[in-house]
């Protein structure tokens, strides 16, 4: 996920007067969203997406994983590398010094956060020494992504969606796995009802969704929707599919089978640098980004109150779409 902290930029807090004006909410007990263009966003968030989209330059074969929050960005973090690296289909972990992309770009640093790192200023990671093919990702609502990068050119963007009952309960687990002991777990009623409000960050998860499929619709050469459950289901299928999209076609099936075993669920969260690392944009454990992986597990915390409640906004909210979430 993109960093929580705030950018070290003097922009930030000049900028904040004007910000003022924003509808605001509180989230997560103590973080304030400021609302804008109908999104909701952390004041860094929405100072870092301003500044790329005035200064951002996409190049023709740059790859962006936009997402919503807790929807399978972590999965795709690994795959996308992967399969754009011919050597990881064909060989195994540790030959002759191979690095595996998976290891070298899971913990985020060669994957950073669009809106944040890049553009704040007195940052460290200079975008500009970064070789082609550039690979970034993004919470960011499609409407608010830089203009380069959505004009046409052969750069592109996939994105992955989720249940949005199980988004919650994964954002609600998610954020829970991150607080102290003194701090206790956040109340399940209050996010919810936060999240059916679309008062979340980078929310509402609906509207979030539907412009990116939208989009995908009318130019499916440039956006990839892909749905977690479907990955799940069919991963075979999908990454091919996946694979396709990024000019980078599988070639036997056994290397589809080299890169579903290298970026599973039960590899990842066993890595050396997911069990005992930071994440080095955001500051906590990088555990925090493994919990289950599976499809309905909001079952074990939704009432079923809550799971009518929400089935009926996404029902309302895809309507003539023609997405079923």
């Amino acid at each position: 996920m993109a960093t929580s902290k705030s950018p070290n930029t003097s922009s930030s807090s000049s900028s904040s007067a004007s910000f003022d004006e924003l509808p605001r909410e509180t989230w997560w007990e103590n973080v304030d969203l400021y609302e804008c263009d109908g999104f909701w966003y952390g004041l860094s968030h929405l100072v870092a997406a301003m500044k790329a989209q005035s200064s951002f330059k996409a190049r023709d074969d740059d790859v962006l994983l936009a997402s919503s929050m807790k929807t399978g960005t972590t999965w795709l973090k690994a795959l996308i590398p992967c399969i754009m690296d011919p050597y990881a289909r064909l060989v195994n972990d540790y030959d002759d010094g191979y690095q595996d992309p998976v290891i070298q770009s899971h913990p985020n640093e060669l994957i950073p956060p669009l809106e944040i790192q890049i553009f704040a200023q007195n940052s460290t990671y200079d975008i500009s020494g970064m070789p082609s093919p550039r690979l970034f990702r993004t919470h960011l609502p499609y409407s608010k992504l830089p203009e380069s990068i959505k004009s046409p050119g052969n750069s592109k963007i996939v994105y992955i969606t989720r249940n949005p009952k199980d988004t919650f309960v994964s954002l609600w687990h998610f954020f829970n796995s991150i607080r102290t002991v003194e701090q206790g777990q956040l109340p399940l009623i209050q996010m919810f009802d936060k999240f059916c409000n679309g008062v979340h960050a980078f929310g509402p998860f609906h509207d979030h969704v539907l412009e990116y499929w939208k989009e995908s619709v009318k130019r499916p050469e440039k956006i990839l929707f892909l749905k977690y459950e479907e990955l799940k289901r069919d991963p075979r299928g999908e990454v091919k599919k996946l694979a396709l999209f990024l000019e980078r076609p599988f070639g036997k099936e056994e290397e589809v089978d080299k890169v579903l075993w290298r970026c599973s669920f039960e590899r990842l969260k066993n890595l050396e640098v997911n069990r005992n690392g930071v994440d080095p944009w955001a500051g906590f454990s990088k555990t925090a980004y493994f919990r289950l992986g599976v499809v309905g597990d909001w079952k074990n915390s939704l009432t079923e109150e809550m799971k009518e409640r929400l089935d009926q906004i996404t029902s309302k909210k895809m309507e003539g779409s023609g997405l079923d979430l």
